[in-house]
C-alpha cells in the first residue's frame, strides 16, 4: 500500500500495475548489463525473482492467506529483479537464494508484509550478503572491452556451471572502477585513466559501466514519465552527490573522483531511480523526500571516499530508511483545511 499524505490522491494503477511498470523500467539497465559482462545479470534476475516469489508464497501460507492473491501484487517481484541486479554476475546460486529469503522473509515479512517494512527489502538482502560473504560478492565480471584479444564473454554453458556446479572461468573478473580509484595509492587521476585497462576503454567513468548508468537513466524517466514517483529524492541524491564531488575534487593521487565519475559508476543511477524511491521505507512529504534524498548523497559520498565499500549505496539506503521517521517528524506538509504546519506529535484543535 502507497502512503501518501492529505489531501489524499488515488491512481487509476492497481499496485501490481505500478510493480510491472518498474520492472519493465529496469530493462534498458539490464540490457545494458548482459552486453558489458555477459548473461550472469539475467541469471541472477530470473533466479532471485523465481526465489523472492516462492518465500512469499511459502511465507503467506504459513500465515494463512491466499498466496496467489499477494503474488498478484508483484511486490516480491520487484525485490528480486532488483537484487539480481545489484549482485554480482556469476555468483553461486546459492548466494542469490539466500539473499531472495532474508529480504523476503527478515526484511519483508517479519514486519508485517507490504506497506509495513522500514527497510528496503532488497537492499537488506544486499548488505546481509556483502557481510556475510565478501569474497563472493566483491568478484565483478569483466567488461567485454577490456578482455584481452581472442577472449570473449563468459558463454551460456560457461556462465551455468560457475554458478550451479561451482566451475570457475579464467579470467572473468575485473575491478570495478570505483574499486580501482579507492585501491590508488601511487597515481595522479589522468595517470590513472591511462594505465588501468578499465579506466581507459571507458570515456567518462570505466568501461561498461557508464552505459549502464545510462541504461538505468533511461529507465527512471521512463517511470517519471509515467508518474510513479516524484523527482524530489533521486534529483536531491545525484545534486547532492555532485556536489559533494565537486567540492573535494582534484587531479592528485588521492583524488576521490571528478562528478561525472560518481554518478556514471557503480549503483549511482540505478539506486537514484530504482531504490531510492521506495514509497514504503522513504519519506513522504515533498520536503522530506528532498531531505532524504540528499541524505543519501551526502552518505554516499563519505562512504565512497572515506570507508571500506566502494560503491555503498545500499548501506546508505538503509542509513536513511533508519532516518525517514525523523525526518518526516520535521517535514510533516501542512494539513489539507490549515494555514500552517504542525510536528507530528502535536495535537490538533478543533
Amino acid at each position: 500500500m502507497l502512503r501518501v499524505t492529505s489531501p489524499h490522491t488515488h491512481s487509476a494503477r492497481s499496485t501490481g500495475q505500478l510493480m510491472r511498470l518498474v520492472v519493465f523500467a529496469t530493462l534498458p539497465g539490464l540490457v545494458a548489463m548482459t552486453l558489458a559482462f555477459g548473461w550472469g545479470s539475467i541469471f541472477n534476475v530470473a533466479l532471485a525473482s523465481v526465489s523472492a516469489m516462492a518465500f512469499e508464497a511459502a511465507i503467506m501460507r504459513l500465515r494463512g492467506r491466499p498466496a496467489l492473491f499477494y503474488l498478484r501484487d508483484c511486490s516480491a517481484l520487484v525485490t528480486g529483479v532488483l537484487l539480481g541486479l545489484a549482485l554480482p554476475p556469476y555468483c553461486p546460486w546459492w548466494l542469490v537464494v539466500t539473499g531472495s529469503g532474508v529480504a523476503i522473509i527478515l526484511a519483508k515479512q517479519l514486519y508485517g508484509g507490504m506497506g509495513y517494512n522500514p527497510f528496503n527489502p532488497a537492499m537488506v538482502g544486499y548488505v546481509v550478503l556483502l557481510i556475510s560473504f565478501p569474497v563472493e560478492m566483491t568478484q565483478w565480471a569483466a567488461p567485454a572491452s577490456v578482455l584481452p584479444e581472442g577472449q570473449s564473454l563468459v558463454g551460456l554453458g560457461e556462465g551455468l556451471q560457475q554458478i550451479f556446479a561451482g566451475v570457475p572461468v579464467d579470467g572473468y573478473t575485473a575491478a570495478t572502477p570505483l574499486d580501482v580509484l579507492k585501491q590508488n595509492s601511487g597515481q595522479t587521476l589522468a595517470g590513472l585513466y591511462q594505465n588501468d585497462p578499465t579506466l581507459k576503454a571507458g570515456m567518462l567513468a570505466g568501461a561498461g559501466w557508464e552505459w549502464v548508468n545510462i541504461g538505468f537513466l533511461l529507465g527512471g524517466l521512463f517511470l517519471l514519465y509515467q508518474r510513479v514517483f516524484t523527482w524530489h529524492a533521486p534529483v536531491a541524491m545525484l545534486a547532492t552527490l555532485a556536489l559533494m564531488s565537486t567540492l573535494f575534487y582534484s587531479g592528485g593521487s588521492d583524488s576521490l573522483g571528478s562528478p561525472i565519475f560518481h554518478l556514471l559508476s557503480g549503483a549511482t543511477l540505478f539506486g537514484a531511480f530504482f531504490i531510492v524511491t521506495d514509497p514504503v521505507s522513504s519519506a513522504v512529504s515533498t520536503r522530506g523526500r528532498l531531505v532524504y534524498g540528499a541524505l543519501i548523497g551526502l552518505l554516499l559520498f563519505v562512504m565512497r571516499g572515506w570507508s571500506n565499500y566502494p560503491d555503498a549505496v545500499a548501506f546508505a539506503v538503509l542509513l536513511a530508511n533508519f532516518a525517514a521517521p525523523f525526518i518526516d517528524y520535521y517535514t510533516l506538509p501542512r494539513t489539507y483545511g490549515h494555514q500552517k504546519a504542525r510536528r507530528a506529535t502535536e495535537k490538533e484543535e478543533h
